[in-house]
């Protein structure tokens, strides 16, 4: 059976017209009745009862920590945002100070390069010197021997002519290295003074980018123990949040008195034959919508009977008077901290979110969760009548509520 014929009304129905109308005048004085939690006293059956402690005692603390979660958050995004920023300029500055010491290391080995040239042009110049001194000294070119001497020991004037000219072409030649030499080291160590000077500036440039980069970290650090505290703040509220609610289903239950039901008997689906509740007896021996159950639910309806097989399963039920009906059951849910979703689970319950046919949805308990795609459910009132029906239906296009993840 398809969901739209299982949830659309049977044309049996139509002829049911005046007790729909009824129904729907009933759910319309239970919309506006006193069982709603803002009202400041509930009387019913003549019995006065104190204020459901959901609407002012908790709710105002919730909504005080909410409050606080909330700004806490945009102070957080804004110091995450910050963050980006602080990292993104660290990332720059270390791309920076890579560069520039990169440039550092080239320079260096320039300047190493320049000392092994200048010390090996040294050497040169010295081992030239001594060629010159000795060559000097053997041909007595300092003036130790005179030309009438040279000449003396020459064989002709053509010889003499020959040695001169050859003691000349050493001496140049030798002078003319030294002075290569000299001009040579003096490049060199020009250089080396100009890689040098380049060296100190980049040392010094680098060291204020990682004066600049180590700020940035500080500041960054700085912000992450914010959001770390932002984060305790709002992690601790939360759990704050999630002990108030739990203190508020707790102390619901002890006003309505649904911390216990008593009950007697059972008829489809273990629904309570009779059971007594704070606004008078309900169970199926009792009329469709004779009266409201221990959670504000009008009797033998499908939310009466999902909530009684909440708390038969589960041992507890959330007072969701005033604000129960089915497709209003997600949202009382999550308010209460508990999960909802869309994939069916055995012991959750399924909540048609309803149509312009059904505008206050349905409930239905989940019995078994079938290999096929469809659930099998049980529930009540399924067709306007008040009776308990088993039902195997496509699993898709429903929400469904884990009362037993919470």
């Amino acid at each position: 059976m398809s969901r739209a014929i299982i949830f659309s009304r049977p044309t049996k129905i139509k002829n049911m017209v005046t007790k729909v109308t009824k129904r729907t005048k009933m759910i319309a004085r239970l919309r506006s009745t006193p069982v709603l939690v803002a009202c400041s006293l509930v009387v019913v059956g003549g019995t006065m009862l104190s204020p459901l402690v959901r609407a002012d005692q908790y709710d105002q603390k919730i909504n005080a920590l909410e409050q606080q979660n909330s700004s806490a958050q945009d102070s957080l995004n804004s110091l995450l945002s910050q963050a980006s920023s602080y990292q993104d300029t660290i990332n720059n500055l270390r791309r920076q100070i890579d560069a520039m010491s990169a440039n550092i290391a080239t320079n260096e080995a320039k300047q190493a390069d320049y000392s092994r040239q200048i010390a090996a042009a040294q050497a040169e110049l010295k081992k030239q010197k001594a060629v010159l001194a000795t060559d000097i000294k053997a041909l007595y070119v300092s003036g130790q021997i005179t030309p009438v001497e040279m000449l003396a020991t020459s064989n002709s004037i053509s010889d003499y002519v020959d040695k001169q000219e050859a003691y000349s072409a050493v001496q140049d030649k030798i002078q003319t290295t030294l002075a290569q030499i000299q001009a040579l080291q003096k490049k060199l160590k020009a250089k080396q003074a100009v890689v040098q000077q380049l060296l100190s500036e980049q040392r010094q440039q680098e060291n204020q980018l990682t004066a600049a980069r180590d700020k940035e970290a500080s500041m960054l650090s700085y912000n992450q123990s914010q959001q770390d505290s932002y984060n305790s703040e709002i992690s601790s509220n939360k759990s704050k949040i999630a002990e108030l609610r739990q203190e508020q289903i707790e102390a619901n239950r002890k006003l309505v008195g649904t911390g216990r039901v008593d009950y007697s008997g059972s008829c489809g689906g273990s629904y309570p034959a009779a059971a007594s509740g704070p606004y008078g007896t309900w169970g199926c021996n009792y009329a469709l919508d004779n009266t409201i159950d221990n959670w504000g639910m009008y009797n033998r309806e499908c939310v009466s009977y999902t909530a009684w097989m909440v708390y038969k399963t589960y041992g507890y039920m959330p007072y969701w008077g005033g604000v129960g009906d089915a497709n209003q059951w997600p949202g009382d849910a999550r308010a209460a901290g508990i999960p909802t979703g869309y994939t069916p689970k055995v012991g959750s319950v399924a909540i048609y979110m309803g149509g312009a046919s059904d505008p206050w949805g349905h409930a239905m308990w989940v019995k078994s969760v079938n290999g096929d795609g469809t659930i099998t459910v049980d529930q009540y009132n399924l067709y306007y009548d008040g009776n308990f029906y088993e039902t195997t239906i496509p699993a898709g296009g429903l929400t469904y509520i884990y009362f037993g993840d919470r």
